[in-house]
């Protein structure tokens, strides 16, 4: 058997028929290795580019590297492993009348010489290749191997490079991948002006040619055989088509080797070169859109065929082979699958008999994350839920697509609609607001599941500003609530009642409701219904400048404490912030709405990251640190814009945003007001909540500030904690004697460090007796002196309140 193989006296390299695009930095890492090591691997997923990158890494450096030449040996053709050495002896070339083994040539034939073999297509070759890699390169040191595999040879020595799919736009208008940028795109293009002279991205056509590229994966094969097809279709009808890529992407060079020449058959070749129960894995993963970790794996995958405990082996398998794609974040590793690998395990599951059961399977799956969820959301497991949901974004919108068109699953999707309620309206409120339409209208049993659905639905619809949709909800929620008797589903509406009545302008309203909302969840012990209502009353009567605010915020932070939870808690801080505001204490103000902003960035909520940084804007404006104001006036219109709302449920406190924007319009002028405002909207967001939380004094120029029952700028709650550290308190004495967790104890003093710039609690002692002494002259506020040992009770009486 001859291999495909242009020879020649020192270079055996394939001509470059067509243009190369992209890879700037795989090419740059590629050429680097090879100078500093024997065996370079790269590795990727069928039609993603490997042999095209080694050829032009070959390229760039036979001349300047290897003057004993480069040799290009496609492997993919060879079907006998007993072969190999014969068909890499043929390709150098060896004398083949030597009377030496083909290995003991070939190593005489290298000898002394700088070369470089690339190996293309190793993968159906793996155990030989690997041999014969280790053999050459253990004898011959001056030996450079690049190889090409979808698996790693897994030799010692070996350096792996894992290439990935051309960079595609990025949706939603996000830059991050701007369109010009994208060497996806730049491929189309230039492989479609081939066939079609003249053809141009148009704004025309450039939504679809980057919606091609991205649900092609930015896999260069499948681009390329995409740009083919437009010898007879539009760019659109492409784009309509691709549902059924592999039947429309057939379109390959009738030169290449047939597995090359149609998407279904590369795919095929990967899907043989795998075992019979990793082909089954493959099946039951491409249940899964984007990403899965292992637990789903076990969950979903286990069964029929596959023992739970073989499963990480098989997914392990998967992942040598480039069929799953590894990756890691935050310690946790997922695998994901590029759509169009995910498609053909998709038709391969549905030729199975499968198909129902492994849906089922995963809805099921999802369904007990979103109970867990809702069940774990007010405790010190909240941001890790928050983190999980949003990793599994596309899952859960997968078991809610599903649920929602298999009959009889519709009311199992509007609970799991329900349970993500903060999901929603944290970080995908437009999206949320159609998956309420769509479930409350599948599922209509008027039981306890659409009573929960109607008032989480009329949250997001609130939101949204939709007031009539919201009421609607509201009352029919109520009607079921009271004929079965559901009282904390009560409360809620209750609450959500307040709510709509405070964003449409009727304060006095709304917080009666609220009070009521805080009677029904206090005596039904519900600390997440109690936590809201508190938190609501606090900012409305932070609006209004009522002392009750203070009382109100700090049960709640309290009570937040207590639980270990920090989402509801910012905001009762906010309202701190706003209370301290009014009294005049800037300072205070301003700390305390970092910590609040601290918060509400860690969990992702932009509508609290809005909140905050609206107030802070009000806060500079009222220094007449007008610049600054301007500023952050054009933050909070990037945010608001970002989050399709403008502060939504906290509408009654806009008039604070008319005046702050009127007065610092007038303070600066137009124009200097503008500039500002320009300068504020262009930030980015890592830019904006930068420049938010700077505004705040060295410790060494802070000062103590009067606030009553605190030592600022700390909060009561890190003024207590303080206090037990300078009495020479653990971390976790602390947390048993205030009744919190130690690690709630922790975050308090890792806060009281970096308001105080300090390293050391032995430094924040020190600090605290400095205060102390200080009482005399006012410095300390009222009360600062004892601190109280114990948290508010969530079942205390509420305190007296002014209307």
């Amino acid at each position: 058997m001859r291999t495909r193989v242009a020879r020649g006296e020192l270079d055996g390299l394939p001509a470059e028929v067509t243009s190369f695009v992209g890879r700037r930095h795989e090419l740059a890492e590629l050429k680097r290795l090879i100078g500093i090591s024997h065996v370079v691997t790269l590795i990727g997923a069928g039609g993603v580019g490997k042999t095209r990158l080694a050829l032009r890494v070959a390229e760039e450096v036979r001349r300047t590297t290897f003057p004993g030449g480069v040799r290009f040996i496609e492997l993919a053709a060879l079907e006998d492993p007993d072969l190999l050495v014969q068909a890499v002896a043929e390709a150098l070339p060896v004398n083949e009348h030597s009377t030496r083994s083909p290995l003991d040539a070939l190593i005489e034939r290298l000898r002394g010489r700088q070369t470089l073999i690339v190996l293309d297509n190793c993968e159906h070759l793996l155990a030989q290749c690997a041999v014969l890699v280790d053999t050459l390169v253990r004898a011959l040191p001056e030996l450079r191997i690049l190889a090409t595999s979808r698996q790693a040879l897994g030799i010692a020595g070996e350096q792996i490079v894992e290439l990935s799919p051309l960079s595609t736009p990025t949706p939603d208008g996000d830059s991050a991948v701007p369109l010009a940028e994208s060497d996806a795109v730049r491929l189309f293009a230039e492989r479609a002006a081939a066939v079609v002279p003249g053809f141009e991205v148009t704004e025309e056509n450039e939504d679809a040619v980057a919606e091609i590229c991205r649900r092609l994966d930015g896999l260069p094969l499948a681009i390329e055989m995409a740009a083919v097809r437009l010898r007879a279709l539009s760019v659109r009808q492409v784009l309509e088509r691709l549902d059924d890529r592999f039947r429309l992407l057939t379109g390959g060079s009738r030169a290449a080797l047939p597995r090359q020449r149609t998407l279904r058959a590369l795919f095929e070749w990967s899907y043989d070169l795998c075992t019979e129960q990793e082909r089954l894995m493959w099946q039951r993963v491409s249940v899964f859109v984007g990403c899965l970790d292992l637990e789903a794996a076990e969950q979903v995958c286990a069964g029929d065929g596959i023992a739970r405990e073989d499963v990480l082996e098989l997914i392990a398998g998967l992942v040598d082979k480039s069929v799953l794609l590894r990756r890691e974040s935050d310690g946790m590793v997922r695998y994901c699958l590029l759509d169009t690998v995910r498609q053909f395990g998709r038709e391969r599951l549905a030729e199975s008999g499968e198909e129902a059961t492994l849906h089922r399977r995963h809805r099921d799956y999802y369904r007990k994350i979103t109970s867990r969820a809702w069940a774990e959301l007010f405790s010190a497991a909240q941001q890790s839920w928050v983190e999980r949901l949003q990793r599994d974004h596309a899952n859960l919108r997968k078991a809610l697509d599903w649920s929602l068109r298999e009959p009889g699953e519709a009311e199992t999707g509007l609970a799991m609609t329900a349970e993500l309620l903060y999901h929603w309206s944290g970080y995908h409120l437009s999206e949320g607001a159609g998956w309420f339409d769509r479930s409350l209208a599948a599922a209509t049993e008027p039981g306890e599941v659409r009573a929960h659905a109607l008032w989480a639905g009329a949250w997001i619809s609130l939101l949204r500003g939709d007031y009539t949709t919201t009421l609607a909800r509201l009352d029919e929620a109520a009607s079921i609530a009271e004929r079965l008797g559901l009282r904390v589903t009560l409360g809620y509406i209750a609450f959500l009642y307040g709510m709509a009545a405070v964003s449409g302008g009727d304060l006095e309203s709304g917080m009666r409701r609220y009070e009521e909302a805080e009677a029904i969840h206090r005596a039904a012990g519900n600390p997440i219904g109690l936590a809201l209502a508190l938190n609501r009353l606090a900012l409305a009567n932070a609006f209004l400048g009522r002392p009750a605010a203070r009382d109100l915020a700090e049960e709640c932070v309290a009570l937040c404490d207590l639980h270990g939870e920090v989402w509801h808690r910012a905001y009762a801080l906010l309202a701190l912030a706003i209370d301290a505001w009014h009294r005049g204490d800037v300072r205070a103000a301003c700390a305390i709405d970092n910590e609040s902003l601290r918060y509400n960035t860690a969990l992702g909520d932009q509508l609290g990251m809005g909140m905050n940084l609206e107030a802070h804007a009000w806060f500079a404006a009222g220094e007449q640190k007008y610049e600054r104001a301007a500023r952050m006036l054009g933050v909070v219109q990037t945010c608001w814009q970002a989050v399709g709302a403008r502060l939504a449920e906290f509408r009654h406190m806009s008039r604070y945003h008319d005046e702050c924007e009127a007065v610092t319009r007038e303070a600066l002028g137009e124009r200097a007001f503008q500039a500002e405002f320009s300068r504020g909207a262009a930030l980015t967001r890592e830019e904006a909540l930068e420049y938010a939380l700077l505004e705040r004094a060295p410790a060494a120029a802070r000062g103590p500030a009067p606030f009553e029952g605190r030592i600022a700028p700390l909060t009561r709650r890190e003024t207590e904690i303080a206090h037990l550290v300078a009495e020479g308190l653990s971390n976790k004495d602390i947390a048993g004697r205030l009744v919190i967790s130690q690690r709630t104890a922790e975050g308090h003093i890792e806060h009281i460090l970096d308001k105080l710039g300090f390293k050391s609690r032995a430094q924040v002692a020190a600090w605290v007796k400095e205060r102390l002494s200080e009482g005399a002259d006012g410095q300390v506020a009222d009360g600062a002196a004892g601190p109280k040992t114990g948290p508010v009770s969530g079942g205390r009486k509420p305190a007296a309140r002014t209307k």
